[in-house]
């Protein structure tokens, strides 16, 4: 392998040697120039300085994309959020040009995430504010007080936008052993400013790609803090959601928790990136950087990947926990497999599912019985619904028809959400949410939000929740939030 002094001087000699090939004088869009690295990925480092980044990283599927700076970004909040993003996006992107001398067939990319409810802190309003002028006051209007309370100590950050998609300036991304560095930059810019800029990328950013993966830190302890909402109010909710139930009102409700951690030292996000990855290789780690607040998840839910015209969906509700001994991990699977209220559940979301996707698909197949999907703390009930599209959707539009799912709000999905504005004590923000990676044609893949953590420095706010139907046991669901719970906090232990 050749050293990283090496790497970078070639790097920034392929650099010089393309950048000629760029269309400089292009009135307006974005151009991306693709260098081939010659080694694979097996980190995206953090950068030292307080640079956005974000990092998606597969284990299993040996994927990682990583994006670092904004050329551009754009926020939206309100009802009609995705649509308005999803209109000044594709405006802003119909001139993005790909420069592959290399032919890696890699492509430029950006970043769509969203937060759970489209309102932050409730406010009926609607904001889109394109991030390459300066930025004006994140909100329109007031602030209603009542639920800035709500939002608490680990609620809402303003660092993270209500609905963002965000051109990184540098991206690496990797699969199956072949790696690329991509460069972004808006139209027109000058070949002088343009140079030093991408050079000083090169010289961030390749050093850093050849360190060796970091050993775990000694565990620490975490001194659990405050959980919003608290036993005896989780029971008092459940209880209330169930007569709910009862009534007809609505079918299933899905309630989150917040726990509060602190650690005795800064938590290092390289080292939770690479505990998360081997403790959890099926899930998605997300890591995504804004000032000093950084969300972090280790998602086995996928909203839906979409290639061309073809959508896989997932469907996955209905958990029961692990056990180390082999014969009684074997019958837990029985169990989740048999159970009644657990098949419940999850026909509730696959159903919802299949529903959605009718609206924009030409074909639609959903399987008949549920696989389980296993992890190290859990196991799912999962389906995958597969369908082909009808032409002219793209990421926002599957986004709009399928988030949120009953597996993290509630079904019928209006009722459920407007009984968690109305019961749920805390702010989710982000956490059922979703994000993921676009490509230029506006496809991509998003994924739930879940598993997750807000993090400043030492404090980290958990998020985990569980599904109610009629059946459901308060003490049994809190038990759930924790083997959720649980999986964050390991990690955070070795960070």
């Amino acid at each position: 392998m050749l050293a990283p002094l090496q790497v970078l001087e070639q790097l920034r000699a392929r650099l010089d040697e393309t950048l000629a090939l760029l269309p400089r004088a292009q009135a307006d869009g974005f151009v991306s120039l693709i260098l081939e690295l010659p080694h694979g990925l097996t980190i995206a480092p953090e950068l030292p300085v307080p640079v956005p980044q974000f990092q998606f990283a597969h284990n299993h599927r040996e994927e990682l994309r990583a994006g670092y700076g904004c050329a551009a970004e754009w926020h939206a909040t309100g009802a009609e959020r995705l649509p308005e993003l999803r209109a000044t996006v594709k405006a802003a992107t119909a001139n993005w040009a790909q420069i592959d001398p290399d032919e890696t067939g890699f492509v430029g990319f950006g970043m769509l995430g969203f937060a759970a409810a489209p309102y932050p802190f409730d406010l009926k309003s609607t904001q889109l504010t394109d991030l390459k002028s300066p930025q004006p006051p994140f909100f329109k209007g007031g602030l209603d007080a009542a639920h800035f309370e709500k939002g608490g100590a680990g609620g809402i950050s303003s660092a993270f936008p209500n609905a963002l998609f965000w051109l990184p300036e540098l991206a690496l991304c990797g699969q199956a052993g072949q790696a690329a560095l991509i460069l972004t930059t808006a139209l027109p810019i000058p070949l002088e400013t343009l140079r030093p800029r991408w050079q000083h990328w090169l010289d961030q950013i390749v050093p850093l790609l050849a360190q060796p993966a970091l050993d775990p830190l000694t565990s620490a302890h975490l001194e659990r803090g405050v959980s919003e909402p608290d036993a005896a109010t989780w029971q008092r909710l459940v209880n209330t959601a169930l007569a709910d139930i009862a009534h007809g009102d609505l079918e299933k409700v899905v309630l989150g928790r917040r726990l509060r951690l602190e650690g005795q030292r800064r938590f290092d996000l390289t080292r939770l990136n690479a505990a998360l990855s081997y403790l959890f290789p099926s899930c998605q780690v997300i890591t995504i950087r804004r000032e000093t607040t950084s969300f972090v998840a280790a998602t086995p839910e996928r909203l839906f990947t979409q290639h061309r015209d073809r959508i896989e969906a997932d469907a996955l509700a209905g958990t029961i926990c692990r056990a180390e001994d082999a014969e009684r991990d074997a019958n837990l699977t029985l169990t989740l497999q048999h159970c009644d209220k657990n098949r419940r559940e999850h026909q509730v979301v696959v159903d919802a599912v299949t529903a959605a996707l009718r609206q924009c698909c030409l074909q639609l197949a959903s399987p008949e019985e549920p696989r389980i999907l296993q992890l190290n703390n859990a196991q799912h009930l999962w389906s995958i619904v597969r369908g082909q599209l009808q032409a002219g959707v793209d990421v926002f539009r599957l986004a709009e028809l399928l988030h949120p799912t009953p597996a993290t709000n509630g079904q019928p999905r209006q009722l459920a959400r407007e009984w968690l504005q109305c019961h749920e004590p805390l702010a989710r923000g982000w956490y059922t949410g979703a994000a993921g990676i676009v490509a230029p044609d506006l496809t991509g893949e998003l994924w739930v939000l879940l598993r997750c953590a807000q993090i400043n420095e030492r404090v980290a706010d958990l998020y985990a929740g569980a599904g109610i139907v009629a059946g459901s046991d308060p003490t049994s669901e809190w038990q759930e939030t924790e083997h959720k719970l649980a999986a964050m906090l390991t990690a955070l232990q070795f960070a």
